[in-house]
């Protein structure tokens, strides 16, 4: 289990720069896999063997510094609430503001580690500057350059001393299913549908997920834990419409859980908030549901249906290979297939290939479409293995690992695909030295 960080501040104190150095330090060391991080407000970083999420709440605010003026305290609030450490960054060349002194007030109120991040000290001179900052009464400040790098690696240390340990899960074996998307998608209606009025579902389980909880779902042959997103308390100073906030709720329950069934109102089309929350699971490698709900009310023609999964698919490219399923929660139309796929999905997951069936599968592939050639040097692959991980991660080992490129990688991630079924999971393809 990690934990979640937030960045927070006012504008233009260089949050998402250091939000950016702290993913591409990890991206750098761990991660081989292609494509830019979609969204830049949210990501996964590690430091000294600790991996944490990292929320850039600057991402969140749209407008100029009187709109930012009211916003920012809905933004800090949330952060609060949802983050386990908080980093508030303020930049040395302007000096404490009145903002700054307002987040700090709402900051000196909380219960949660605040690491106070003085930007832009890229000389001696803005060292002794860095000194005012005292003022705000939050203690000891780090002297950081999220231009250049000093200062951060120092800053790291701190934060992953103050991240909660972590704590072994209570573990009952059982898959758990998270249903998230975007308020008003119809999230409470899908599970009640599903739990049905009389919930003979037995407990209510406290979730590890601060306050959302699991339920027991046992019927049908079917049994899991159904992490319910819908219910959480919702704040009353938060606008219910707060990208941050849908975003905020669903990193915990997707960093909790097994499967994600993504909500999508099918009245509203494929937005742009639920392409983060897909990238948000792809990116913490679960699997993946989608459910267009709310099915009922769309007016069809011949190729509706057709067309409104194209969409999807070339929205969420390369990832394609992804379940969509057209419900309706207040009919109950199609949401037993809903799980029934879920649990599918659960077990490509988790599903483990024999190194001998997969190279007496894989290698004659291979060796009728062999990586082409790079500068001249012919890559010979001559043995695969599934590695003994949580999802699907396979490596290859050849000659000349360095000359695979991109597009042949994803060849070879497609081939397991076919011949393996892994629809609706993540699947990683390593290249390594022979």
């Amino acid at each position: 289990m990690s934990g979640i960080v937030a960045i927070v501040g006012r504008p233009n104190v260089g949050k998402s720069t250091l939000f950016n150095r702290m993913i591409k330090r990890r991206d750098a060391i761990v991660d081989e896999i292609s494509g830019v991080t979609r969204d830049r407000h949210y990501g996964r970083s590690d430091w000294n063997g600790r991996e944490f999420s990292l929320i850039d709440t600057g991402g969140y605010v749209v407008g100029s510094d009187d709109i930012f003026e009211q916003e920012i305290d809905k933004q800090v609030e949330l952060a609060i609430d949802e983050a386990d450490v908080i980093i508030f960054v303020v930049d040395v060349a302007t000096g404490v503001t009145g903002m700054d002194e307002e987040v700090a007030r709402l900051l000196r109120q909380v219960n949660k580690p605040v690491l106070l991040a003085v930007n832009k000290v890229d000389s001696a001179l803005r060292e002794s500057d860095a000194v005012e900052f005292y003022s705000l009464g939050l203690g000891e400040y780090y002297t950081i350059s999220s231009i250049n790098g000093s200062g951060t690696g120092e800053l790291m240390d701190a934060l992953v001393e103050k991240l909660p340990e972590d704590v072994e899960e209570v573990q009952d074996d059982l898959p758990r299913f998270a249903v998230v998307g975007r308020p008003n998608a119809g999230k409470s209606s899908f599970i009640n549908a599903l739990l049905g009025e009389d919930r003979y579902i037995v407990t209510d389980i406290a979730g590890t997920t601060r306050d959302s909880v699991d339920t027991r779902y046992k019927r049908f042959g079917f049994e899991f834990n159904l992490v319910d997103t819908a219910g959480i308390r919702r704040k009353a100073k938060v606008k219910e419409d707060l990208e941050f906030y849908t975003v905020m709720r669903s990193v915990r329950a997707i960093e909790h859980s097994d499967v994600i069934l993504l909500m999508v109102d099918a009245t509203r089309g494929f937005e742009k908030q639920d392409l983060n929350i897909f990238w948000l699971a792809e990116r913490n490698r679960k699997g993946v549901v989608i459910l267009i709900n709310k099915w009922d009310l769309v007016d069809k023609e011949t190729n509706t249906m057709r067309d409104f999964e194209n969409h999807i698919r070339k929205q969420i490219e390369p990832f394609t290979d992804v379940p969509v399923i057209f419900i309706s929660a207040l009919t109950k139309q199609r949401i037993f297939k809903a799980i029934e796929t879920a649990v599918e999905v659960y077990n490509n997951k988790t599903k483990r290939v024999p190194t001998s069936k997969l190279n007496d599968v894989m290698l004659p592939i291979i060796d009728h479409q062999p990586p082409p050639a790079y500068k001249g040097k012919y890559v010979k692959i001559k043995f695969c293995t599934q590695l003994p991980t949580p999802t699907p991660q396979f490596a290859f080992f050849a000659n000349l690992p360095q000359y695979v490129r991109e597009p042949y990688r994803r060849f070879l991630e497609n081939k397991l695909r076919q011949n393996f079924d892994f629809h609706g999971v993540p699947v990683q393809v390593y290249l390594r030295k022979k």
